[in-house]
C-alpha cells in the first residue's frame, strides 16, 4: 500500500506532455503555414481581387481580413508560446500567465451572408482559421485544465465496496 502512495507523488501529468505530442507539431506547422499563405494571398492576389469588388463587398472584405489577420496572429501567439514550452525555454506555467494575454475568442467572422460574397479564396481561408482556432482552443483547455484532485485518487471502488459492506452487516 505505501508502494502506491508514493507512486502517486509521481504522476505525470497529460496536459504537460501535449506540447510535445506530434499533435501539437502538426498544429504547429498547419497554423503557421497558414499564417504565411494568408499573408501572401492578401499582399498578392487578395489586392487585385479587392479592387475588383463593389463599395459594399469591398468593405467586407476589408473588415473580414482584418479579422482573418488578427484572429491568425493570436494563434499564432499561442502555438509560439507553446512551442516555446516544447523546446525547454519556458515551463507550462509560465506559458499559462503568458497566455492570458492572447485572445483565443478573437475576431469571429461577420454574418455568414456576407462572407459568402467574398472571393473564394478569402473564404476558404476564414474557414479555416477557424477550424484551427477551434482545435487550438480544444487543445488549450485540455492543456491548462486545472490538475485533478489529488485526494480523489485512490480506489474508485472503495465507495461502492463501503455500501455493499454496509448493506450485508445489517
Amino acid at each position: 500500500m505505501s508502494e502506491r502512495s508514493q507512486g502517486d507523488t509521481h504522476l505525470v501529468q497529460f496536459s504537460e506532455r501535449l506540447t510535445n505530442s506530434a499533435a501539437f507539431g502538426s498544429l504547429f506547422r498547419e497554423g503557421m503555414d497558414l499564417v504565411e499563405e494568408t499573408a501572401a494571398y492578401l499582399d498578392g492576389v487578395g489586392r487585385a481581387e479587392a479592387k475588383a469588388l463593389d463599395r459594399a463587398v469591398s468593405l467586407t472584405y476589408a473588415t473580414e481580413s482584418m479579422r482573418l489577420t488578427t484572429r491568425l496572429m493570436q494563434l499564432a501567439s499561442w502555438l509560439l508560446l507553446h512551442r516555446a514550452v516544447k523546446e525547454g525555454e519556458m515551463t507550462l506555467s509560465q506559458a499559462n500567465r503568458e497566455k492570458t494575454k492572447v485572445k483565443l475568442s478573437a475576431a469571429d467572422p461577420g454574418p455568414a451572408e456576407m462572407i459568402e460574397k467574398l472571393p473564394a479564396q478569402l473564404q476558404d481561408l476564414i474557414a479555416r482559421s477557424m477550424d484551427l482556432q477551434a482545435r487550438v482552443r480544444r487543445l488549450d483547455s485540455s492543456i491548462h485544465a486545472p490538475p485533478p484532485d489529488r485526494t480523489a485518487i485512490g480506489n474508485p471502488l472503495v465507495p461502492q465496496l463501503n455500501a455493499l459492506k454496509a448493506a450485508f452487516e445489517r
